[in-house]
């Protein structure tokens, strides 16, 4: 895939699903990576399996400013520049408004609204002054409708939608932002739900019968890296072929 090579990208959420596998990707393609979780040991693994080479990473909570601060400047040190960001790093904590489990809404709102402004502000300076570089935001098909038991998850992705086109006006001729819309894929995100409930309805719905292969999301983030400085690819979304 054209334009990959020597690229210098940062992955957030990299410790497993779109993040782990985009990150090898780029690697196998002659890119280098700057890898953020808060698994450091999974982190450690991907970067021995990818080579020190290639591989920069911290251990980074997307919900504290400093830690996504000093996961660029490892980046910067180690490589010098930042081309692009997957702003990855998410959780889905599933649950309906009234049984009320305000930690989760408070921890999504920090994950996935706060952690991908963090991830932004993080890079944006860089990004501006050196005139170019792309900013790849993964939202959700839960980013363009609502399902029970989703609405602070939906709002959370909803507001990624928003923020990217924020980013795309203000930088325009500068950056080129995209924002992927992932549905039913198989990952480590229903690990954050915690309402049984809630997994119960998954489940009847059978979800994890027709979630796809996560390589297909990772090949979309890898194609909107791909594109020449003079295209952006705006939106992207996808879903299993099997999806109702």
């Amino acid at each position: 895939m054209k334009n990959i090579k020597d690229q210098v990208v940062l992955i957030t959420g990299a410790s497993s699903g779109f993040g782990l596998l985009t990150a090898q990707k780029v690697v196998s393609l002659g890119g280098k990576v700057i890898l953020g979780a808060r698994r450091e040991d999974k982190l450690k693994d991907l970067a021995n399996e990818l080579g020190e080479d290639n591989v920069v990473y911290a251990k980074t909570d997307m919900s504290n400013l400093a830690q996504v601060k000093h996961l660029a400047k490892v980046g910067l040190d180690k490589f010098g520049r930042i081309d692009a960001l997957v702003n990855n790093a998410g959780i889905m904590p599933l649950s309906l408004i009234g049984a009320g489990r305000t930690d989760e809404w408070d921890a999504m709102i920090d994950t996935n609204i706060k952690g991908v402004l963090y991830g932004v502000n993080a890079v944006y300076d860089h990004m501006m002054q050196r005139g170019s570089g792309k900013i790849i935001n993964i939202s959700s098909v839960a980013g363009k409708r609502v399902m029970p038991g989703g609405a602070v998850y939906s709002g959370t992705k909803f507001a990624v939608h928003a923020i990217s086109e924020g980013i795309r006006m203000e930088s325009a001729g500068k950056i080129q932002v995209s924002c992927i819309y992932p549905g039913a894929f198989m990952t480590e995100l229903a690990g954050s739900i915690k309402d049984e409930s809630m997994l119960e309805a998954l489940m009847a719905r059978g979800i994890g019968k027709i979630a796809g292969d996560a390589g297909y999301v990772a090949d979309a983030i890898l194609f909107a890296l791909s594109q020449d400085a003079a295209v952006a690819i705006n939106d992207i979304t996808l879903s299993p072929t099997a999806t109702p």
